[in-house]
C-alpha cells in the first residue's frame, strides 16, 4: 500500500458526504471526470470498491465506511496544520478574508475599510457579502460579522452592538400617499422579500397577519430592496444607522416595536493571534462597537 494521497482522500470525503460526483465536484472546486479518476485510482490502491451506486446516488461500501473515519481524522489534522501555519505569520502583509451581510457590507463597512486601508496599505481585504453563514472552521472566511452569536466551538466572538431597525419611506411618497398608521397599512405599498419568509415572520410578530402578496415589490437581495425604498417604490424595513445617511427618507410607524439586530464579530481562536488578523479584527470591533 502506497502512502495515502491527501488529494485523493479529500475527494473521497467529498463524495462520501455529497453522495454524488457532481455535487462533490462543486463542493471542492473540481470536475466530475477528475473526481471519477481519483476514485478509480483510490480504489485501485485499496484493492476494493469504496462506493456502490443506488437510485439515490453513491453510497459507501463496508470498506469505504471503514476508511471514512481515518480519512476524517487526516482532514482534521490538515486543518489544524493550516491554522498553525497561518498563525505563525508575523508579517502584516497578506490577505484577510472577511464576510458580512449584504447590508453591512454595502453601507457600514466601506468607511471602516477605507480607514483600515489608509492605516495599513500592506493588508489586502477580500469581502464576501452574503447573508449565509460562512464556516470559519473550514476557512471560508477569517473574520465574520453576523447578526447572531456563533454556536461553533473553537471561535472567539465579541458582541459589538445592537443595531436598531425601523420602517422608512421617502418623504415625497408620504406627501403623496399620506402618513401610514396601523389601521391603514394595507392601503400602502410595501417593499419585502421574495422567497425568504423573514419579513412575513417579522410582521406577524408585530401583530400584522400578512401574506407574500402584501408586498408590492419583492426581492431577496436586501441591497436591491433597500434601493427600491430609496426610489419611492414603497415602505420598507432598514437599519436606522443606514437610513440616517439618506435625508430623503423619513421614519414611519415608530410605534411598531421592531427588534434590534445584534452584531457579533467572530474569528477562529488560533488565527486571532495572527498580527494582520488582529489588526483587522480590532479595527472592525473599534469602529462598529456601540459608543
Amino acid at each position: 500500500m502506497v502512502e495515502p494521497d491527501w488529494a485523493l482522500l479529500r475527494a473521497f470525503l467529498a463524495v462520501a458526504e455529497c453522495g454524488s460526483l457532481s455535487r462533490a465536484a462543486q463542493q471542492i472546486g473540481s470536475s466530475q471526470p477528475t473526481l471519477s479518476r481519483h476514485m478509480a485510482r483510490l480504489e485501485a490502491q485499496v484493492g476494493s470498491a469504496l462506493f456502490e451506486r443506488t437510485r439515490r446516488g453513491l453510497r459507501l461500501t463496508p470498506d469505504g465506511q471503514a476508511l471514512r473515519g481515518p480519512a476524517q481524522r487526516m482532514q482534521e489534522q490538515a486543518r489544524a496544520w493550516a491554522l498553525q501555519a497561518a498563525g505563525r505569520s508575523v508579517s502584516l502583509a497578506g490577505t484577510v478574508r472577511l464576510t458580512a451581510s449584504e447590508m453591512v457590507s454595502a453601507f457600514l463597512l466601506p468607511a471602516v475599510l477605507h480607514g483600515l486601508r489608509r492605516a495599513h496599505p500592506e493588508i489586502q481585504v477580500e469581502l464576501v457579502a452574503s447573508n449565509t453563514v460562512e464556516n470559519l472552521l473550514e476557512r471560508d472566511a477569517d473574520i465574520a460579522l453576523r447578526m447572531l452569536r456563533p454556536a461553533q466551538t473553537g471561535l472567539v466572538a465579541r458582541k459589538l452592538a445592537e443595531l436598531p431597525i425601523g420602517l422608512f419611506a421617502r418623504r415625497d411618497y408620504v406627501a403623496l400617499r399620506g402618513l401610514p398608521t396601523r389601521a391603514s397599512i394595507a392601503r400602502h405599498d410595501w417593499v419585502g422579500f421574495d422567497r425568504s419568509d423573514q419579513m412575513l415572520r417579522g410582521f406577524r410578530a408585530a401583530g400584522f397577519d400578512v401574506t407574500r402578496e402584501f408586498f408590492a415589490f419583492r426581492c431577496d437581495n436586501q441591497i436591491v430592496a433597500w434601493q427600491a425604498v430609496l426610489a419611492g417604490l414603497g415602505i420598507g424595513v432598514g437599519l436606522v444607522q443606514v437610513a440616517a445617511c439618506s435625508p430623503e427618507l423619513m421614519r414611519v410607524l415608530p410605534e411598531v416595536a421592531l427588534p434590534s439586530l445584534p452584531m457579533w464579530i467572530t474569528a477562529h481562536r488560533e488565527l486571532r493571534g495572527t498580527p494582520r488578523l488582529k489588526v483587522v479584527f480590532d479595527a472592525l470591533a473599534n469602529a462598529l462597537a456601540a459608543p
